[in-house]
């Protein structure tokens, strides 16, 4: 239950610099068209990036605490082999909102979570996240996925997942 747009020749599109009706390409997102319940918006922010000319905004007036497709958010699937490391990092600038950012290992019938990250601190420039994750045997993906969990403004931006082993 997501949007997307793809077009694998724009790579990962971090940054966000590429998108169709108001949709960055390569991203999976949950949206006021998917989401059940919540009152929020999501659009491309030309006056406040981090990374290229613009971010990704959430501007969220009500929402499910619940995460993944019950929440506003983005997520991305990329192919991975058992073993290999990743290092996995975005920047962020938080007003007032709670998200959570969870990296996992993933096949097509279930997934090991990695590293979890939540926050509802207040930031007032941009804050980098960044960690890594070798994948668990017998998965196949690298999962990020990105939630909202409150009201509040929240920005993404220049979100990289790169093979350090």
């Amino acid at each position: 239950m997501s949007e997307s747009i793809m077009d694998e020749s724009l790579g990962i599109n971090g940054s966000f610099e590429h998108a169709k009706n108001g949709i960055p390409y390569n991203w999976l997102l949950y949206t006021p068209n998917t989401v059940e319940k919540g009152d929020f918006d999501i659009f491309l922010d030309t006056l406040v990036f981090k990374d290229g000319r613009q971010s990704l905004k959430f501007s969220v007036r009500e929402c499910s605490s619940a995460g993944g497709r019950y929440s506003p958010g983005l997520a991305k699937e990329f192919a991975a082999k058992p073993g290999e490391k990743y290092q996995v990092s975005f920047w962020y600038f938080n007003q007032r909102s709670e998200f959570i950012a969870k990296v996992r290992g993933v096949s097509a019938f279930k997934g090991e979570d990695g590293p979890v990250f939540k926050s509802d601190d207040t930031t007032d420039e941009w804050t980098k996240y960044e960690s890594e994750y070798t994948i668990p045997e017998k998965m196949n993906a690298l999962r990020l996925d990105i939630n909202i969990l409150q009201p509040g403004n929240f920005w993404i931006d220049d979100i990289r997942i790169e093979r350090i082993q």
